[in-house]
């Protein structure tokens, strides 16, 4: 990964842009052509609130958010938009009430879980799932699923990076999509076309980072 160069994509934001490197990578659901890099996003506090500040903007009066589901090691930007949602400035009808922020578990078959604890921020509950990238939309969707099973309603669903307008029924949100990145592409394995050209794959990528082939 170190040989292979990194492009930065800039928002209006100052603090705020995308490091995205090219190459043939593999997740757990597809290979993708370009590792998108959301570590600093995700645990640099200037960044993080700067993320929240673009997806604050997204929500409406009308929008309810009762507990923000944080996805993908996001805890740190769920922070950031629970409180901007709850500024007074922002109209939104939990202005000057509290936002659970809660992450879930994963059972060995990669099943969300909410310990009995957790339950009532879930149960009841209108959840805005925030995601570090929608791409496939198979987390996103699993989430949505299991806010549903344990008696919570989807408010919305939003990303850093996303690659798909919508996932479980909703509008997904997102700080950059494929505007910002036109030859991003995703491929089930056996469909992959760099894999068809006998290309390497340059390392495996999740929610934790990369580790190179």
């Amino acid at each position: 990964m170190q040989n292979k160069p990194t492009t930065k994509i800039r928002t209006k934001q100052k603090n705020l842009y995308l490091r995205v490197t090219q190459g043939h990578f593999a997740t757990s659901h597809s290979h993708i052509n370009y590792y998108i890099d959301v570590t600093t996003q995700k645990t640099r506090l200037s960044e993080a609130s700067a993320v929240a500040k673009e997806l604050v903007s997204y929500y409406s009066a009308s929008t309810i958010v009762d507990t923000i589901l944080c996805l993908d090691g996001t805890e740190v930007i769920g922070t950031c938009l629970a409180d901007e949602l709850t500024r007074g400035s922002y109209v939104n009808l939990n202005a000057h009430q509290t936002i659970y922020v809660v992450t879930p578990e994963h059972t060995s078959g990669s099943q969300l879980l909410f310990r009995d604890n957790l339950i009532p921020m879930i149960a009841g509950k209108h959840v805005l799932i925030l995601a570090a990238s929608v791409t496939t939309g198979y987390t996103a969707q699993a989430a949505a699923e299991a806010v549903a099973y344990y008696g919570g309603m989807v408010s919305g669903v939003c990303a850093i990076f996303a690659t798909v307008d919508s996932c479980a029924g909703h509008t997904v949100h997102s700080v950059f999509d494929t505007k910002d990145l036109l030859d991003y592409a995703s491929h089930p394995s056996h469909e992959c076309p760099l894999c068809k050209e006998g290309k390497k794959i340059d390392a495996l990528v999740n929610s934790f980072g990369y580790s190179k082939l």
